[in-house]
């Protein structure tokens, strides 16, 4: 069990890289779907229209990828080692590298990559690796995010 396994915030110094962890997984529905395009705007129909799906290359309707990431995003604040400690998401390097349909479960992977102390900000910056994985494995999305995490003192 690596310290992001706890249940409470890290602090900035409790970090330390190559520390990683798995979340739990999250299965997309077609109401994530209907409620992401109400929500965004985004009717695109290879999300939204069976039929127009059918004739497409992946022969039904996908999940948005903007619609996974955000699930990402909470699937890892439910790890809760940012919890009350991350003050804010600062950056964003990613990939949509496969799809995610109706029925798919996906869960994420961080790893904590590089760290840069930040005094003046009252913390520092931590830079995760993270993977986006289906039910089969297979990486769906990737890249890092940076967020900024208070200090202990």
């Amino acid at each position: 069990m690596t310290p992001l396994s706890r249940s409470r915030g890290l602090y900035f110094e409790e970090f330390e890289i190559g520390d990683s962890v798995d979340s739990a997984g999250r299965t997309i529905t077609e109401a994530d779907i209907v409620q992401f395009a109400m929500i965004s705007g985004d009717w695109n129909q290879i999300h939204t229209d069976a039929e127009y799906s059918k004739q497409q290359m992946t022969g039904e309707r996908i999940a948005h990828g903007l619609l996974v990431l955000s699930a990402a995003t909470g699937l890892a604040t439910r790890l809760g080692f940012m919890e009350d400690t991350v003050m804010a998401f600062m950056a964003l390097e990613w990939e949509f590298r496969g799809v995610v349909k109706i029925g798919d479960t996906i869960r994420v992977r961080a790893a904590v990559e590089e760290k840069k102390e930040m005094r003046r900000l009252g913390g520092g910056f931590v830079w995760f690796k993270v993977e986006v994985l289906n039910q089969a494995d297979e990486k769906v999305q990737r890249g890092r995010w940076k967020v900024l995490v208070k200090s202990a003192g």
